[in-house]
């Protein structure tokens, strides 16, 4: 009885994630409608909610361990997240359908370009950041396809390979120092970050032994992809629409960018020094396996 309740207990505290599709019904009016509705999804993403969780109570209990179980085998939370990649493709294709409209004013551009940087910064990065951790290739190929709405496709690489190895230190660029401003930072990570790609996949290239100019090097493949999107969008839209969507990914990037600023911000961690001993293990361990 206790594990039948407990059940219908976990299927309906899945269904409260089903509340982040209400973003996507701001981003259907925000793509669709005129006037001050072309920003109702910023409007909603930043006023909004933060205004509705100052009254809504906080549930400071954890998972128990039987519950923790239950949830990692429910493939419901799964199937949320992974309509998330065609619900932001369809945004992206209704966003260059719609920025086309004639009878719009310039703020009601604004409004759109705006609501559509919001999807590409919650749904086309951060979804992404979700799946690109998990260690299935599909879910890891969803990660590249949304990461792509974004034209954010190097930090597949750099977060995971990168980041997480060098997060609070000197040799992230994600990772805000104490008294860097904002404006300083989000230029800072935004270039390192996307040069540390580069040399980490260079880094994996020469240790498979092919050259870094090699269409099996991660970065040019992507840089590759993101041309592509961009020029048939210019074939098929025209200029303007493409420019408005390059510059809603911007958005989406920066978006990603104030939040590295904020959870990082002043961390710090030393990076215990190689000892001599240290240096010498991978040698006496060699010889070891040797015997």
């Amino acid at each position: 009885m206790f594990v039948v309740l407990t059940l219908r207990n976990m299927k309906f505290r899945a269904l409260k994630y089903l509340t982040v599709f209400t973003a996507v019904a701001t981003g259907l009016i925000s793509l669709t409608q005129h006037g001050w509705l072309t920003f109702l999804t910023p409007l909603y993403s930043f006023f909004l909610i933060p205004f509705f969780e100052l009254f809504i109570p906080v549930d400071e209990k954890n998972l128990t361990e039987a519950e923790e179980e239950i949830v990692k085998h429910d493939r419901l939370y799964d199937w949320l997240v992974y309509a998330i990649v065609p619900i932001q493709w369809g945004f992206v294709v209704l966003f260059m359908f719609t920025i086309q409209d004639p009878t719009l004013s310039t703020y009601e551009v604004v409004g759109r370009v705006l609501s559509l940087g919001v999807g590409c910064g919650a749904f086309g990065i951060n979804v992404a950041h979700e799946l690109g951790h998990r260690v299935n290739k599909n879910e890891q190929l969803m990660a590249k396809i949304l990461l792509l709405s974004s034209l954010y496709m190097h930090f597949f690489i750099e977060h995971n390979r990168g980041h997480h190895k060098n997060v609070s230190t000197d040799e992230d660029p994600a990772s805000s120092r104490y008294g860097e401003s904002l404006y300083a930072f989000i230029p800072r990570s935004m270039i390192m970050g996307y040069l540390s790609a580069w040399k980490i996949e260079a880094k994996q290239m020469k240790k498979e032994g092919r050259k870094t100019l090699s269409i099996h090097n991660e970065m040019i493949q992507y840089q590759l992809l993101q041309a592509g999107l961009l020029v048939a969008m210019y074939l098929i839209f025209g200029l303007m629409p493409m420019l408005y969507f390059w510059i809603a990914a911007f958005i989406g990037a920066i978006s990603l960018e104030i939040v590295n600023y904020i959870e990082h911000y002043g961390l710090r961690r030393k990076k215990p020094a190689k000892t001599a001993t240290s240096a010498l293990c991978p040698s006496i361990l060699g010889i070891a396996a040797t015997l």
